[in-house]
């Protein structure tokens, strides 16, 4: 296996701080198909960019791939968070794209542009987790409220101390951490939080690597961020994660596999995606790959590092649009489907 890095591609808004411990990684592996007796019939190069949150799914993919053909073909995977990895796909430069929210209008134009035709694979579910450091012990439940004030566009440069938010709890400073603008995490966290997609204070700490995020707020004791679930139970011990109250009655909820896959983690659960280029996906190796990805060996590896799995109902409906190659998207664009995964792939086959 060989090891390569990537750049982040993030680019941040005015006011945004980037740590200085913000490092390049691109991720590339060697596979070899000719053990198999399967011909690449083409391409022997895989690209895929896109998203942090659904890199950790992608490398544990990669690698069992590897390990269960064997071979010389090559699979690079660069983190450019959903934003800069739909700009890689829509110009034709990546097979597929990784992205932790649906494709939006513009994006769908910016690949129609470029003649790239896209097929839509919601792969898993995930629920963003919101998290404070460990010696934070008073902040056990925010509501929506709560993560307005400290998020919304109108708190910048003018919240920065906790007793901010609520009088009860100290005068200390706020220091926050979050996905930077490029993250598919971020835009669906200030859809959910603020109403809009990318409505967010700037003076925060950004980062489009979710490690870095860690790092980060579990060296800041007076620290609060976001980021995907899988990222928390991977570093539990060293971060907390906070109940959300979202107000429907419910009460706090915190994330757990159990309250992301049923969604009562409201409103921060969400579907994680893949889109394929359809002329890439013919090509023999990319094929296979896709149908490795919808396997149940796949959906393990999903539950493996942290992701929650849909049902086998819907990958067996995602596998009949993957082989009737429909393109487009039902999620994303200026006219998403209304419903659960399963109800919108169900109408729509």
């Amino acid at each position: 296996m060989e090891v390569l890095g990537t750049g982040t591609g993030g680019k941040p808004s005015a006011g945004i701080r980037k740590p200085a411990f913000l490092c390049l990684v691109i991720f590339s592996v060697a596979i070899a198909l000719t053990a198999c007796g399967f011909s690449l019939g083409g391409s022997d190069t895989l690209d895929i960019d896109g998203s942090s949150t659904v890199f950790p799914i992608t490398e544990a993919i990669v690698e069992e791939f590897g390990h269960s053909l064997g071979g010389s073909a090559r699979i690079t995977v660069g983190i450019s968070g959903t934003g800069g990895g739909f700009q890689k796909f829509c110009n034709g430069e990546t097979d597929i794209s990784n992205a932790s929210r649906p494709i939006k209008p513009i994006e769908v134009e910016r690949c129609a542009r470029s003649g790239v035709e896209f097929i839509e694979i919601p792969i898993a579910v995930d629920g963003i987790t919101v998290v404070v450091n460990p010696e934070n012990v008073f902040v056990q439940c925010l509501t929506l409220q709560d993560l307005q004030i400290m998020w919304s566009p109108e708190s910048e440069e003018k919240i920065d101390r906790w007793n901010q938010v609520r009088e009860e709890w100290p005068d200390k400073e706020l220091l926050l951490f979050g996905p930077g603008v490029d993250s598919g995490t971020f835009d669906y966290f200030t859809s959910a939080v603020n109403g809009k997609s990318q409505a967010s204070r700037g003076d925060f700490i950004a980062s489009e690597r979710d490690d870095v995020l860690v790092q980060g707020i579990s060296g800041e004791k007076s620290s609060l961020g976001y980021f995907g679930f899988s990222f928390f139970e991977e570093n539990q011990d060293i971060l907390r994660a906070v109940a959300i109250d979202h107000g429907s009655g419910s009460g706090c909820v915190a994330p757990t596999r159990e309250t992301i896959k049923n969604d009562t983690y409201h409103p921060l659960s969400r579907p994680l995606f893949i889109y394929i280029n359809k002329e890439k996906a013919q090509e023999p190796y990319v094929n296979k790959f896709v149908r490795f990805h919808l396997s149940e060996v796949s959906q393990r590896l999903m539950a493996e590092v942290g992701y929650v799995e849909f049902s086998e109902e819907v990958y067996e409906l995602v596998l009949a649009r993957f082989d009737k190659g429909i393109t487009g998207t039902l999620f994303g664009g200026s006219d998403p489907a209304e419903g659960s995964v399963i109800e919108v792939l169900s109408i729509n086959q």
